[in-house]
């Protein structure tokens, strides 16, 4: 009798939260977003109506890959319906701002620059968008974290961007310039001209740029880091672009298991480079002037500072820590600067007379000589064509936050659980902030500088906005001004009939065939 009474107690337990699992699940896939949906349309808000648990992801999966199938038929910088055409037909069915589903979790994109500063100057409101765990695995460090934990990383890390510190990483900047021109010597040896696909190389040479400003080697040494990092931003892409099922990461599928096998390997290879410059510190070296030495020398200082005052223990960063912000520096630093160098090449082959100018400036400026830092914080007409750039053709598209609470933006009433997009796309493109001439390629519109160009708007935000603007900036921008001035001392770029305008979002807006761009030598 004792028996059964527990086994009926036990079957009954079970039976409870089989029933509350159900109910939740319902909740979550249907119950929720349905109730969120009716509240977004009394609001005046229009979009697409929920499917259970996919949402729009079919349908935005199956318009992208038909995009991507064929390149644009001439080269314009309207791209938008290519690489985004979901959005692109939300935006013309139901106006700038609209709300669609990722899977059962709404998603409301908005157009507004006014809301756009509202949301990134509250950043205890609108935190970091959770897509998918994933997501956190391939962008760790920083760019994830949120409150106190944001705070004190960004406190270590903030010395290694400051400008004198940026001074000191101009010869990487150089040493890896110098060493792709000159491979391009090579090819225009014989008869002072020559093409070649200039993605590949840039992409090896802002690789180059972070293994040695950042940890003091050269890009063989870091090579293996960057093709495991493609690799597993391929695997994470795929995970990203399915619904997203909470604990699925832990099955031990095949992709899963490759993803984590990456992971070790990738922490290992960091490991070993931080752990070499911490002997390195503790046998009284002086402190490299490179990434990691400024920063492992800033979380030094850090600990003791904490320590000396009795104050929090666990000030600081863990080795786990520093490894995530190195991965960080790798992957941002590399993939950004990258896509800014090959569509600002790109745009300077289509548009000669832009060329001309910023080569003048900057013969004007160093003749042949080596870049120096004052000079190429003084090229205006050069800076103009790289804020241009980013605004035609920004290295992110969208920028997202979450909503762990509920509350309002602008004249908007936000449920817990919403995700906000802000697409820099079409604010960077909206002829009401940029005039009739918005999709045109011209860089004096930046003439005086970015407040007058956006006509004091929140219009042009390439490396976000607010206290969570994108800390490398600066080092971004001059390791582009480097490579610009470089080039524009030793060739004219010309786009090549076999060049076949596709730009693509993956991560990063890419030129999904490359970038063939024939080279002359200058006389």
């Amino acid at each position: 009798m004792e028996t059964l009474t527990a086994s009926s107690v036990l079957l009954s337990f079970a039976s409870i939260l089989v029933v509350i699992g159900f109910f939740k699940v319902v909740n979550w896939v249907w119950l929720r977003p349905k109730k969120a949906e009716k509240w977004f349309r009394q609001q005046g808000l229009s979009g697409t109506s929920y499917k259970l648990l996919l949402g729009d992801m079919k349908d935005y999966s199956l318009l992208r890959t038909r995009a991507l199938e064929k390149p644009m038929t001439s080269f314009t910088n309207d791209y938008f319906p290519r690489v985004d055409p979901l959005a692109h037909q939300l935006v013309t069915k139901f106006g700038k701002d609209y709300f669609v589903w990722a899977g059962p979790i709404p998603m409301i994109s908005i157009s507004k620059p006014e809301l756009t500063k509202e949301a990134f100057m509250k950043t205890n409101d609108f935190r970091k968008a959770k897509f998918n765990p994933i997501f956190d695995k391939l962008f760790p460090g920083l760019v994830s974290y949120e409150g106190e934990q944001w705070a004190k990383h960004r406190k270590i890390i903030n010395p290694a961007f400051h400008v004198e510190k940026l001074k000191l990483m101009l010869p990487a900047f150089r040493d890896s310039c110098e060493e792709m021109i000159n491979k391009w010597e090579v090819i225009v040896a014989e008869t002072g001209t020559g093409e070649l696909d200039v993605w590949q190389d840039l992409m090896k040479l802002t690789a180059d740029v972070i293994s040695r400003a950042a940890f003091g080697s050269n890009y063989e040494e870091g090579q293996r880091i960057f093709e495991l990092l493609k690799e597993q931003t391929d695997l994470a892409l795929l995970m990203m672009h399915s619904v997203y099922i909470p604990g699925f990461r832990y099955i031990p599928t095949p992709r899963n298991r490759r993803f984590k096998n990456i992971e070790d390997r990738i922490h290992s290879s960091l490991r070993k480079i931080i752990n070499k410059r911490k002997v390195e510190m503790e046998a009284g070296e002086a402190v490299k002037s490179d990434l990691l030495g400024i920063l492992m020398d800033s979380n030094l200082k850090e600990i003791q500072q904490a320590a000396g005052s009795n104050k929090n223990q666990h000030a600081g960063m863990n080795l786990q820590e520093v490894i995530d912000e190195c991965k960080l520096f790798y992957l941002a630093g590399q993939e950004t600067t990258s896509t800014l160098l090959v569509w600002t090449l790109i745009l300077l082959s289509k548009h000669q007379d832009w060329q001309a100018r910023a080569r003048e400036e900057v013969l004007q400026t160093f003749g042949n000589n080596v870049p120096d830092f004052e000079g190429l914080n003084h090229l205006k007409t050069v800076t103009m064509i790289l804020y241009e750039v980013l605004r035609l053709y920004p290295p992110v598209i969208q920028l997202s936050r979450r909503i762990d609470k509920d509350t309002s933006l602008g004249a908007l009433s936000l449920p817990l659980g919403t995700l906000i997009t802000f697409s820099i796309l079409s604010i960077h493109r909206d002829k009401e902030f940029w005039g009739d001439d918005a999709q045109e390629f011209k860089p004096d519109r930046f003439a005086e500088g970015i407040f007058k160009a956006a006509k004091g708007n929140n219009s042009f935000f390439p490396f976000g906005w607010g206290p969570r603007i994108c800390i490398g900036e600066r080092f971004a921008m001059t390791e582009a001004k480097m490579a610009i001035s470089k080039i524009l001392q030793r060739f004219s770029l010309e786009i090549s009939p076999s060049y076949v305008h596709a730009p693509m979002n993956v991560m990063f807006l890419q030129p999904q065939h490359g970038a063939h761009i024939i080279l002359h030598r200058l006389k």
